[in-house]
């Protein structure tokens, strides 16, 4: 195993051949998709009041749920992913080659659920033109939110940028193998295009994974977006300076585990076994152990902060979070993961490849849990009790569970087509193992 020279033809199998299995996987992913916007359909119909949102302001509950939740991890796992990316363009890792582009690919299809369930949440489509341009020079001018928008339409300009850059180089030296249905598409993208232009290409990609890299603490999820929480005093569970480092972490382990499931499934499928080989799983795992490791300490910092004579208002939200079933679960599953990625450190023999893939699973699971349970408590454990007598309660509806599957089917379908159309491994990735096998 592992012995195998890549090869062209290797990268371009997804886009020569079509299985029962794919359409099988484009029929499930279709069907959990359509699910969801069936239920979309009828909230639309019925108004927000299907949903388990609540009024905030004068009947209790909360205002944000798994949308918005489900909005923040989308938008980690997408910044987690070109982060990944980045590194290992500016950082010269090249044993992660083979998997930059996935990490690529998983941010833009990210972005867009993320983007899709600001729409979503919205209630209404048109509301994103109505409410933005009739009300933008009174109130959404000055609202945090308007940041939040800007940074991620930022960051997916700046990473489509990045993948378009990249795609030049492989379409224009694979074009003749490439499928002639699809020239428009390979004409687009390498539109103007010269060999001259690779060495100026290379470095503009690397200024532009060392914008990102600067850009992740600062401005992205490591800045912007945990601001919009931390800075509010009236939430004693969102308000503080930990936000900042532990949405970070907890994108880095969500995007990691990401490419850990796609990189599985594109091996499984196409026997990539010497292009995603075991080294690559080993590696990418000790990198989750590693934020795994960050993501429950920084846990830790908030439980003995807000548990330990601290404030009223902070005891209480604290202590609700930490018995709430869903976050022990949720810091379980992140544990579990960490305590088999010490194991098989130690002891290699314990490492496969399915147990890798089970413990990205149970890392996604763990942070779509605590995501979703950070927005919520927000609401539910603010400074100023208003429902003292009678507590806000908040249960997700099926159209808001079902939209968790609807997206992550959308995001199926985003590979399952994009595979069709370009090699989802770089043929620099190719180029660079073939110069280490014929140096072995």
């Amino acid at each position: 195993m592992g012995t195998k020279t890549p090869s062209e033809a290797d990268i371009l199998r997804p886009i020569g051949t079509t299985s029962k299995t794919y359409f099988v996987m484009v029929a499930v992913a279709g069907l959990a998709l359509f699910a969801f916007l069936v239920g979309w359909a009828y909230q639309m119909q019925q108004g927000l009041a299907v949903t388990g949102l609540g009024d905030w302001g004068s009947g209790g509950g909360a205002t944000w749920g798994v949308y918005i939740g489900a909005f923040i991890w989308w938008v980690g796992i997408a910044h987690g992913g070109i982060i990944l990316s980045a590194a290992v363009r500016l950082l010269g890792m090249d044993r992660y080659m083979p998997v930059a582009r996935l990490a690529e690919l998983l941010t833009i299809s990210g972005l867009s659920a993320a983007g899709f369930y600001i729409i979503v949440h919205l209630g209404r489509p048109d509301r994103m033109v109505t409410s933005v341009v009739g009300h933008y020079h009174v109130t959404v001018h000055a609202s945090p939110l308007v940041w939040d928008v800007t940074v991620i339409t930022a960051y997916f300009v700046l990473t489509a940028t990045y993948l378009a850059l990249t795609l030049r180089y492989d379409v224009s030296r694979l074009r003749g193998q490439l499928p002639d249905r699809l020239d428009p598409i390979y004409r687009l993208i390498t539109i103007g295009y010269t060999e001259t232009e690779d060495r100026i290409v290379q470095r503009m990609v690397w200024w532009l994974a060392l914008a990102i890299i600067i850009m992740a603490p600062l401005l992205l999820h490591g800045g912007v977006i945990p601001w919009l929480f931390a800075v509010i005093p009236t939430m004693p569970t969102w308000f503080g300076g930990v936000q900042g480092p532990q949405f970070l972490t907890i994108a880095l382990t969500s995007a990691i585990s990401g490419v850990i499931i796609l990189a599985y499934s594109f091996r499984y499928a196409y026997d990539w076994d010497h292009i995603f080989t075991d080294d690559i799983f080993r590696g990418l795992l000790l990198w989750l152990g590693f934020f795994c490791l960050l993501f429950l300490w920084l846990q830790l910092q908030q439980n003995i902060t807000g548990l330990f004579a601290a404030p009223v208002d902070l005891t209480v939200a604290a202590l609700a979070r930490a018995t709430n079933p869903i976050y022990l679960t949720s810091m379980s599953l992140v544990f579990l993961t960490l305590s088999y990625i010490f194991a098989q450190s130690i002891r290699p023999t314990l490492f496969t490849k399915r147990r890798a893939v089970i413990s990205g699973l149970a890392v996604l699971i763990a942070t779509i849990l605590e995501k979703v349970l950070f927005v919520v408590e927000g609401f539910l454990h603010p400074t100023f009790d208003i429902y003292e007598a009678v507590p806000g309660v908040y249960i997700p509806s099926l159209i808001e569970i079902a939209s968790i599957f609807g997206t992550v089917g959308m995001v199926c379908l985003f590979f399952l087509t994009v595979a069709k159309i370009v090699p989802v491994v770089e043929l620099h990735a190719i180029e660079h193992l073939r110069d280490d096998h014929e140096n072995e």
